[in-house]
């Protein structure tokens, strides 16, 4: 063999050793591990990452609550609730992150802190899934929500709506107000302030106004008009903020009042009579002539054409007393008609005139009874269409002398005690507290409101009647026999048509 130097030698390749790898050792924690991608130990890799090492010490985030209601300012969330552990989820910022579970840990109630238990996922390098456990701790920071911070300022209300009736008592707004109550339309207003004329609504925003309007157009028969003023406007973005005010009339009409109405009006109302009652009042006015039993409706927009007023109110009401009925014949409904002879109660003893008349109370009337009128004979009335209809050679003749409306129980005692009762709305009267004189007159009102309910089924309808609580005696309080509806000869509520006031029922009256 040459010994040449230039010449190369063969080297023999390495033996391959089967299922043997290699093993390195960590250069923090000096821990034997297999080769990673990222070539470090597992726990080293967990506190490479910035995420889960932040996370892993524990971190504390505020949950802000509404001063004085203990609810959480984005909604009405109860303590350790999925609600409210969902929004401490939101708070937290776990970008590329996977919540795995979520878990509430107890603490003291006046603790002001929520704790809560982590599960996370995270994705770390080579595909690999890195999964740790961690604690959230919230402190609870007091504060005000938005509507109390309002409260506090000039620009408490959005929207307001202001219902007027020009008329001198308050009977309509007794029965709207019960409207309101039985299909709860009050319950987004942030205050119901009294007025002269009516009562104001107020809102926050300008949706639940609109909603309150067309609620009010659904049961009684208005007229609107829309206002509003500019409170606040950003040169920079132009946006403007407003103030909206509804402005709602109601017809002054109410039931029992006596009208009349325009010839031509009558004429297309199916040529009833234009001296008529307003025995209802709904969507529309509604009008019975008492000589022939026959109806007529008159809606709002119809009305606003040719507005007219009452020609004699519930007030001007008098006492007849019934000599002698006779029915005619003809009936629509529970209305029958009849004639009958009536004399005042003031001319008994006096002298003996006596008036005739046609009524539709003809299956109530007997000789004896008492009913309610308006006195046309000798009367004057300032009113332009009732001046019409007296030069008119068609209606002159057939205006009456008495135009009977109601049937009227002197018996029953304005004050006694009832077996039931409505409820009132909170308004607040302001500077309009009423005098005494006044308040007597609402009183009148009030209680003459209370009698149409037990007089009137149709009335009642409309109304939600809850029963009167039982007032304990007290220990020393002496029993005594009452007998407060004995003498009473008026028509009664039936009990079956009462409701449970469950707003006034203790854990006693449960039991």
């Amino acid at each position: 063999m040459s010994m040449d130097i230039d010449t190369p030698m063969p080297i023999a390749a390495p033996a391959q050793t089967q299922g043997v790898t290699a093993t390195y050792v960590s250069n923090l924690y000096l821990q034997p591990l297999q080769p990673y991608g990222s070539w470090m130990c597992p726990v080293a890799l967990c506190q490479s990452l910035s995420l889960l090492r932040r996370l892993g010490t524990g971190f504390t985030r505020p949950a802000h609550m509404v001063y004085g209601l203990e609810t959480v300012i984005d909604g009405f969330n109860a303590p350790e609730s999925r609600e409210l552990l969902a929004l401490c989820l939101k708070k937290l910022s776990l970008n590329r992150t996977r919540i795995i579970d979520a878990s509430f840990i107890w603490t003291e109630p006046h603790s002001r802190r929520v704790r809560v238990k982590l599960v996370v996922q995270a994705a770390v390098a080579d595909d690999k899934v890195m999964q740790q456990a961690l604690e959230v701790t919230y402190v609870v920071a007091y504060q005000q929500c938005p509507e109390c911070a309002k409260s506090y300022t000039a620009n408490v209300w959005r929207a307001s709506v202001q219902v007027r009736q020009k008329v001198l008592h308050k009977r309509t707004f007794l029965y709207l107000e019960q409207l309101i109550l039985k299909h709860g339309a009050h319950r987004d207003t942030i205050n119901i302030k009294e007025a002269k004329d009516g009562i104001d609504f107020f809102y926050s925003a300008r949706n639940q106004a609109e909603k309150f309007v067309d609620f009010l157009n659904s049961v009684v028969p208005i007229r609107l008009k829309k206002s509003s003023e500019l409170i606040s406007q950003d040169s920079h973005t132009a946006k403007k903020s407003f103030k909206f005010t509804f402005s709602v009339e109601l017809i002054p009409i109410c039931k029992d009042d006596l009208v009349a109405i325009p010839i031509s009006l009558a004429k297309q109302a199916g040529n009833i009579s234009p001296l008529s009652i307003c025995y209802k009042i709904g969507t529309s006015v509604y009008l019975l002539d008492p000589s022939t039993l026959q109806t007529a409706d008159i809606s709002s927009p119809i009305y606003w054409r040719a507005p007219f007023g009452a020609l004699a109110e519930a007030k001007d009401l008098v006492e007849f007393i019934v000599m002698d009925c006779e029915l005619v014949g003809p009936t629509k409904g529970k209305w029958v008609l009849a004639e009958v002879e009536v004399a005042r109660a003031t001319d008994l003893g006096t002298n003996n005139k006596t008036y005739w008349a046609r009524t539709h109370l003809g299956g109530l009337l007997h000789a004896g009874d008492s009913v309610m009128g308006y006195m046309l004979s000798g009367t004057i009335f300032n009113n332009p269409e009732f001046e019409a209809i007296e030069q008119s050679n068609t209606y002159s003749s057939r205006i009456p002398d008495v135009m009977i409306v109601k049937k009227h129980y002197p018996n029953r005692r304005r004050n006694r005690k009832r077996q039931w009762k409505v409820k009132r709305m909170a308004k607040d009267e302001g500077e309009l507290l009423p005098k005494k004189a006044d308040q007597e007159r609402m009183d009148r009102e009030f209680e003459q409101f209370l009698q149409d309910i037990e007089q009137d089924d149709d009335f009642r309808a409309g109304v939600q009647l809850y029963k009167q609580p039982k007032r304990k005696p007290q220990p020393d309080e002496m029993s005594m026999a009452t007998t407060d509806d004995g003498d009473d000869d008026g028509p009664q509520v039936n009990m079956d048509e009462l409701l449970d006031d469950f707003d006034e029922l203790t854990m006693e009256d449960g039991q």
